[in-house]
C-alpha cells in the first residue's frame, strides 16, 4: 500500500506538472491531431490532375476523339493545345505541363487503313514515381481507344469480333477505392505517436535535474520502478487521449473506420505507447539536459519511423542490410498490427509475433530505464 501511495502521489505531481506545462500537453494531444490533418491532405500517392499539353497535328474525328478521352479522365487536365511538337518540350520545360500527347498528320488515315498509328507521349521524369504511374494510364487510354477502333472496323467489315481468350475481373480487397489515405493514415498515427510520447517523455527526468529538484526524488522513499511508473503513467493516460483524437479525426475527415475490434486496437496501442514511453524514458536518463534530450528523442524516432517502419516504403524492397535495422524500429510491428485491425479487420491471432516483439521492446525499454534510474540515484546520493 505505501509503494502504491508513493506512486500515486508522483503521478499526481508528474500530471500536474503536464497540465501545467502548456508546451508537453500541445505535444502529446493538438500537434499529432493537427499533424494528421496536414499530412492527411498534403502526403498522398495518388495521381490526378496532371496538366497535359496536346498537338494534334491531325485534326481529325479519331485524332479529336483520342485527346477528348485524355480530357474527362481524372487523370489529366487539358492546359494547352499547340501546333508544334518542339513547343510541348519547352512547356515541360517550364512546367506549364507534366505530360505532353503528340498525334501525327497521318493519324486517322492509318487507322482507316488498318496500319498501326503510332502516337507520342512525353512525360516530365523528375518525379519517377507520377512519371510511372501517369505512364500506365496513358497506356490504358491508347489501348482501349486502339480496341474501340479495332472493334468498329471489323463490324462495319461484317465480322464478328473474337471473344477474348482472357479476361481479368479484378477484386481489391480492404482498399477497393485505392485511396492513399486510407494507406497512409495507420502510417500516420504510428509516426506522429512515437515521436510526441518519446520526445515528452524524454523531458521529463532532465526537466528534474535541470530544476534542481532530482535531489528531492532521491531523498523520497522510492525505488526506480516506482519513479519509472510515476513517471510514466502521467504521459500514458494523456497519449490514450491523442489516440482518441487522431482515431476521431481519421474517421471524420478521411472516412477511415476500425473493421476490427476495438479492445484489440486498444490493446495493440498501449503496447506501443508503452513502447514509446519507455524509450522516451530511457533517453531522459541519460541526456545531461533538456536541449540533449530533445535532439535524441528526434533523431532515435523521426527518421526511423519515417524510413524504416514500412509506413512510405516496402520493407521487402530495401536492401538487406537495412531491412536488418528495421527490426530495431518498434513502429515495424506497431504498423503490421494497426493495418490488420484498421484495415483487414484481422484479430491478434493473425499478428500476435509483432505484439509479442513490441511487448518486448516496451519491457527492454522500461527495464533499462528503471536501472539506470537506480545508478543515477546511487550517484547523488
Amino acid at each position: 500500500m505505501a509503494a502504491l501511495r508513493m506512486i500515486a502521489t508522483l503521478f499526481v505531481k508528474e500530471f500536474t506538472q503536464i497540465r501545467r506545462d502548456p508546451l508537453s500537453l500541445g505535444m502529446l494531444i493538438a500537434l499529432p491531431a493537427f499533424l494528421l490533418i496536414l499530412f492527411g491532405y498534403a502526403l498522398t500517392f495518388d495521381v490526378r490532375n496532371l496538366a497535359l499539353g496536346v498537338c494534334d497535328q491531325d485534326g481529325s474525328a479519331a485524332s479529336r476523339e483520342l485527346v477528348r478521352r485524355f480530357a474527362i479522365t481524372e487523370y489529366f487536365d487539358l492546359k494547352r493545345q499547340v501546333d508544334d511538337p518542339r513547343a510541348l518540350t519547352r512547356l515541360i520545360d517550364h512546367e506549364v505541363i507534366r505530360v505532353g500527347l503528340v498525334i501525327p498528320p497521318d493519324f486517322e488515315e492509318r487507322l482507316e487503313a488498318g496500319r498501326t498509328a503510332p502516337v507520342q507521349f512525353l512525360v516530365d521524369g523528375t518525379n519517377a514515381t507520377i512519371a510511372s504511374a501517369v505512364t500506365g494510364y496513358a497506356d490504358a487510354i491508347v489501348r482501349a481507344f486502339s480496341g474501340q477502333v479495332v472493334l468498329e472496323q471489323m463490324l462495319r467489315a461484317g465480322h464478328r469480333p473474337p471473344p477474348a481468350a482472357v479476361s481479368v475481373e479484378a477484386r481489391i480487397w480492404y482498399n477497393p477505392e485505392l485511396e492513399s489515405a486510407r494507406f497512409l493514415l495507420p502510417g500516420l498515427i504510428a509516426f506522429l505517436l512515437m515521436v510526441a510520447t518519446v520526445v515528452a517523455t524524454s523531458l521529463s527526468v532532465t526537466r528534474e535535474r535541470e530544476r534542481g529538484t532530482m535531489e528531492q526524488l532521491v531523498l523520497a522513499p522510492l525505488e526506480p520502478y516506482q519513479l519509472v511508473l510515476g513517471k510514466t503513467l502521467p504521459y500514458l493516460l494523456v497519449a490514450i487521449g491523442s489516440t482518441i483524437l487522431i482515431l476521431l479525426v481519421g474517421r471524420l475527415l478521411f472516412d477511415v473506420e476500425v473493421r476490427g475490434e476495438l479492445l484489440v486496437l486498444a490493446f495493440v496501442v498501449l503496447a506501443y505507447l508503452l513502447a514509446g514511453l519507455g524509450q522516451g524514458l530511457l533517453i531522459s536518463t541519460v541526456a545531461p539536459s533538456q536541449q540533449v534530450a530533445f535532439q535524441i528523442a528526434i533523431i532515435s524516432t523521426l527518421l526511423p519511423t519515417f524510413i524504416l517502419s514500412g509506413f512510405v516504403f516496402p520493407i521487402y524492397n530495401m536492401p538487406p542490410v537495412i531491412q536488418a535495422l528495421t527490426y530495431l524500429v518498434p513502429a515495424r510491428y506497431f504498423l503490421v498490427a494497426l493495418r490488420g485491425v484498421m484495415l483487414k479487420g484481422t484479430g491478434l491471432a493473425v499478428f500476435w509475433p509483432d505484439v509479442l516483439l513490441l511487448l518486448l521492446f516496451a519491457g527492454l525499454m522500461l527495464t533499462l530505464s528503471s536501472i539506470r534510474l537506480r545508478r543515477l540515484f546511487q550517484h547523488l546520493m
